[in-house]
Parts: C-alpha cells; structure tokens; sequence
C-alpha cells in the first residue's frame, strides 16, 4: 500500500501529516537538549557538593590522614567527581549523536518536502491551466455556435421575405454561412482542448501526483526511522557509561568497606599518646608542722607526675575532661622520662653507645632539666622549639624519628650526587675533550657542604633522640673522597663510623658484663625471618654482620628506628638496618 493509490485525493492530509512529523522531531531535538541541561546542571552540581564537602589535601602525616575513615570520604569523593564526569559524558554525547544530527537531518527533510511540494503545485497548476483553457473554448464554441443559429434563421427569414431584395438574400446567407464556419471552428477547438486536458488530467492523477505522494511517503518513513534510530540512542548512550558508573558504586561500596575501626583506634591512640605517667596519689600536707618536706621545692628527685608539679595549684583537682583549661596536660613538658631499658635482661641495645658514663649523665640530666620547664609553662604557653621539647615525650620521639629519616634521605640524595660528580670528574680528567673537570668544582663544594650540613643535623637529632629515651640511630655514610674507589658503608647505630675498630677497654669490659647475661638468658623465639640485600659489617657493639642473600631470624621488630635485630642459625644476636633486609614476619 502507498500514498499514491489510497491517498491520491488527499493532498492536503498528507501535506498535514508530513508537516506534523517533521515538528514531532523538532519536539524530540527539543526534549533531548533539555535533557542533556538537566545532565549538565545535575553533574555540576554533583562536582560543586564533592568540593563543597571536600577535605583539604592531607598528608598522612597529619592526625586525620591515616584515618581509614577520612580516606575512605574522600574516596567517595572522588568516586562522586567520576560519577559527575559519566553524566557529562552522557550530555556530551546526546548533544553530538542526537540533537547535532537530527537537527542536520530535520533540515534536510524540510528541504526535499518542500521541493515535492512545489512539484505538487506546479503539475496542479499546469492541469488547472489546461482546464481554463478548456472551459474558455467550450465557452467560445458554445457562443459561436448560437450566433450561427441566429445567422442561419436570419437567412431563411430573409429568404422568404416577399419584400427583400436577392442581395438582401445573398448577403443574409453568406453571413449565416460564415458564422456556421466559425461555429464549426470552435466545435473543433473544443474537442482538442477536451482531448489535451482529459490527457494531461490522467497525467496529473494517475502519474504525477502518485509519484509525488510516494516520495513523501518515503521521505516520512526515513523520518521515522532516524526518529526511531534517535529514541534508541537515548537509551544506549545512558548504556554505555553504566559499566563506569557501575565501577563508581562499587568504588564507595569498597570505600565502606575499608573502614577500619580497630586501625583508626590505634592510629588515635599513636598521634595522640602523650607518654605521661598517671599522676600518683596526693600526699597528705600536714600544716600543723612547721616544714612540710613533701612539697619542698628544692628537692631533685624525679617528680611523680603532673601534680607534684604544678606548686601552688596543687589543691586542684587533675581532671581529664573538663570544659576550658588554660594548662592542658598535652601541652605540659614530659614531666619524667620512662627509665631505659636495663640490659641485663636482655642484649644491649644500640641506643647504649660507646661511653656508658656519658650515657648515664644524660639519664640523669633528664631527670632535673623537667622540672624547670615545668614551672614556666605555669606563665606561658610552651614555644614550638626544633628539639620539640613542646610535645608530649612520645610525640616527641616520633617526630624525632621522622626528622631523622627525613634528613637521612636528603642526605643519602646529596651522597649519591657527590659519587656521581665524582664518577663524571675522573671522567673529565681522563679524557679532557668530554669536559673541563675543574668545571665540577663548586658543585662539588657545595655538594660536601650539604652532606656536612646534613650530617651535623643527623647528629643533632640522633642527641635529642637519645635523650627522649627512644632509639635514633640510623644508618650513616661515610664521607666521599672523589676517587674510582669511593664506597659508603653504613655508621654503626651509636654514630660511630665501622671501621673494624675495637673499642677501649672500659666499654670492653662493661660489654663484657651484659655479654654473659646475654648468653644466660634463655633464646626468645624468632617472630620470622629476613634476607639481606646488603653486606653490612656490623664492626660496632650491639649489631651483627651480614652478607648479602643471608638468611636470618627476625626476634624483634623495628621500633620505627630503623634497626631490627635479628639471630644467626648458631645462636648469635644483634641488630642489623631495616633498610638492607626484606622481612618476612610469621603470620
């Protein structure tokens, strides 16, 4: 079935009906632009709450970046900025494969109905002309042949007129005669303009217009189908940006699921423990005696806490939540320092050092030098200072710690950049056309000024480390000559270069000492083992040699100092860096 023999009188409906499908894509353009605002406006909005709720870039140095449940907001976050970006994509491609081709395609649809119109038009036009001129020679022919009919009875009238001459005769039928001739012309007109137009009507109706309707046929059903070709990619546009969005979900639902309680517990309780020791019981203060020793200031002994401390303000009561303190105790001095560790129950630790007599001066020191700090934070906030005497102890050892690693980096950096200027002098000296080698001078003074810098502040922290109670010591280089030969060999944990020396018999003997009560201790059992990637000589008291690709046993983990200590198959001990094994701990 077509237009052209079912709707061949129906011009104007089908006219109506191409006119009203072409606005339905017009509508659909339309519909599908709003939609991709809608996308737009819904995935800016979305990027504007991801922002709005988002946390400043922290480090994990900071209290809230280990959190698992800080990162895992911001996971969501991110996942939520990807999410926005998929309904963008969707708006972006809506626009280029529908609204864009559409809209080219509607044009192109306006323009060829509008020629099959004009087609339309012009072949009626020609038909309707053919008919004027048609009814114009019936019209003719009709008048001319009643003029011959007048002319013929006038004649015969005429002729039977007793009065009227033979002229009168003759001239009355040559008019009639001449009438019957024109009469007979038009007859003839008539019949050829009848046959041209009932020829050109056929035309018109049964080749003309069917064709014409047909082709808008066509043209309507090539509208429906880039119509319905733009309905389905409506629908497969969303589709092919849900396997991401997808990912997205699952994305926020691992970030619920990597919320870590018990971790984000302990994370709190590492930044934030302080190291104090509890405050022990008040003494009683008898004010009938004329000296109350108890509350005597002149007394060195090591305070027992917070409260022993404070002198005047003793009669308060030491709460641990209350609703304004002008003295917190996080941002009291450490009061007392945890006492070191003895060694005789267990091998000495690298910490000890060379000169045990320094090392308990130090000890001692740190028992006096609180007290004085103390009685000054009672005037004043504490003044953030570079030893971080300001923090609690623990936080003060881990920040320590931290300082250390990081010099320890800058100046493993500066190491390696002096060999390598070393590598390229000798280099320059052998063959002088590469290079000038005296070029490399003042990078190489400034390169060894750096590495002494660095030195000189590893040292410095190692000391105040050290006097925090903690562990410092971490592997150190030796410094460079710029020879072929160059090696850097780590320092020995109490900053002592290990140069295979022996130390002096003092400390020999001392050693000696916690030695045997080392060999009496009954062997702890090892927690797993490791495998130097290093050769570490371990010349200096309290750490073990080792090759590379030797197995050990691990028997304590690293403490955060960079030192593990470890124990060979035939029983001996000690401490070796944690950056020249790989680990393996027993699960």
């Amino acid at each position: 079935m077509d237009w052209g023999t079912e709707l061949w009188d129906r011009c104007d409906v089908i006219e109506k009906h191409t006119h009203s499908g072409l606005e339905l894509v017009e509508k659909y353009v339309k519909f599908v632009k709003e939609r991709t605002e809608i996308e737009q406006n819904y995935a800016k909005q979305l990027r504007n709450l991801s922002k709005k709720f988002s946390l400043k870039r922290i480090s994990k140095d900071e209290p809230d970046g280990r959190l698992t449940s800080y990162q895992s907001f911001m996971d969501i976050l991110n996942e939520m900025n990807d999410y926005a970006g998929q309904r963008e994509l969707v708006a972006e491609n809506m626009l280029m494969n529908i609204c864009a081709n559409l809209t080219k395609y509607l044009q192109e649809l306006k323009q060829e109905r509008k020629s099959y119109l004009m087609e339309a038009k012009k072949a009626q036009q020609a038909l309707e002309s053919t008919n004027k001129q048609l009814e114009s020679s019936k019209k003719r022919f009709e008048r001319e042949w009643r003029e011959a009919e007048r002319a013929a009875q006038n004649a015969e009238k005429t002729d039977q007129d007793i009065n009227a001459t033979k002229a009168d005769v003759e001239k009355a039928k040559q008019q009639a005669h001449m009438r019957a001739h024109v009469a007979e012309e038009c007859k003839n007109d008539y019949a050829a303009q009848l046959q041209k137009f009932n020829k050109e009507q056929k035309q018109f109706y049964f080749t003309d217009m069917p064709l014409i309707f047909n082709k808008m046929q066509e043209l309507d059903e090539r509208r429906m189908q880039n119509l319905a070709q733009g309905y389905i990619l409506f629908s497969d546009t969303e589709k092919q940006v849900m396997p991401i969005i997808g990912k997205c979900l699952e994305g926020i639902t691992k970030a619920g699921t990597n919320v870590n309680e018990k971790n984000d517990t302990s994370v709190v309780i590492e930044q934030n423990k302080s190291g104090f020791e509890r405050p022990g019981d008040v003494e009683f203060e008898d004010f009938s005696q004329g000296i109350n020793r108890t509350s005597s200031d002149s007394s060195l002994g090591t305070p027992k806490g917070p409260i022993d401390l404070l002198g005047k303000n003793r009669g308060k009561n030491f709460w641990l939540l209350r609703k304004k303190s002008k003295l917190s105790p996080s941002t009291l001095p450490p009061f007392s320092t945890p006492p070191a560790p003895s060694p005789v129950n267990g091998p000495l630790s690298p910490k000890f050092g060379r000169d045990p007599l320094s090392y308990c001066l130090k000890e001692i020191n740190k028992t006096v030098k609180p007290r004085i700090a103390s009685f000054r934070t009672l005037r004043r906030s504490p003044a953030v200072t570079e030893d971080f005497t300001h923090l609690p102890p623990e936080q003060r050892r881990k920040r320590l710690h931290e300082k250390l690693e990081e010099t320890g980096r800058k100046l493993q950096k500066e190491i390696d950049q002096s060999e390598a200027l070393g590598k390229m002098k000798d280099v320059y000296e052998k063959n002088p056309d590469l290079g000038d080698a005296a070029s490399l001078a003042p990078q190489i003074n400034q390169t060894n000024l750096n590495i002494e810098r660095l030195r000189g502040e590893q040292n410095k922290y190692e000391t105040w480390l050290a006097e925090a109670g903690g562990r410092g010591d971490t592997p150190r280089y030796k410094s460079h000559s710029f020879s072929n030969n160059d090696t850097h060999e780590p320092l020995s944990p109490d900053g002592a270069h290990s140069d295979g020396g022996t130390p002096d018999a003092s400390s020999h003997a001392i050693y000696a000492e916690f030695d045997d009560d080392f060999e009496d201790e009954e062997l702890a059992a090892p927690i797993g083992n490791c495998t130097a990637m290093y050769n570490f000589p371990g010349a200096s008291e309290g750490t073990i040699a080792m090759q590379e690709g030797e197995v050990l046993a691990v028997v304590e983990e690293d403490k955060g100092d960079g030192w593990t200590r470890v124990r060979r198959s035939n029983g001996d001990e000690g401490y070796i860096p944690t950056s020249y094994v790989s680990i393996s701990l027993h699960k």
